[in-house]
């Protein structure tokens, strides 16, 4: 895996309706929005933080508005140079999940081209650092079923529900 700098990325913390979330940023984008606790996240922030920064604080005003039900995507530069190539090109197939629906595993699989990665699909999902923004909760299992969120099943659950996906 692709590894930056520690001192390219910015921080700063964020407290949404589902808890304290921090976000980072390098001077290419946004690079990660994780809850406290969240798997796969950093345990300690991966650079300083800072009260001004231009893309945390887009990313802080899209957060709040989305959290109030006032938008429904996002429209924040991503950099996603952390993960492997095939991680991005997951990334990038999340990017295009309308919000208030959801997909499977499997045919975000298929529409890589790779019809027998549903496993490998899940675990780059559950390595996107850039939660929300990067819709990974829009991902369910074949079924319809809630299965995995790195920030946790209670918060993918609220999350849909935000966005219509859920009753």
């Amino acid at each position: 895996m692709k590894t930056a700098s520690v001192a390219t990325l910015t921080c700063r913390r964020f407290e949404s309706p589902l808890g304290p979330m921090l976000l980072a940023a390098s001077d290419r984008g946004l690079a990660g929005v994780w809850f406290r606790g969240q798997r796969h996240g950093p345990a300690v922030p991966p650079g300083p933080e800072a009260a001004d920064h231009p893309v945390l604080d887009q990313a802080v005003a899209q957060l709040t508005a989305y959290f109030a039900g006032e938008r429904s995507d996002f429209a924040l530069p991503l950099d996603l140079a952390l993960g492997t190539p095939f991680q991005q090109s997951v990334w990038q197939q999340l990017l295009a999940i309308p919000s208030g629906q959801t997909t499977s595993y499997a045919e975000l699989g298929r529409r890589l081209g790779r019809p027998t990665a549903a496993r490998a699909v899940g675990a780059a999902v559950g390595r996107n650092p850039v939660s929300i923004v990067v819709p990974c909760h829009r991902v369910v299992g074949t079924a319809g079923a809630l299965t995995g969120y790195a920030g946790g099943i209670e918060r993918k659950t609220a999350l849909l529900r935000l966005e219509g996906a859920l009753a």
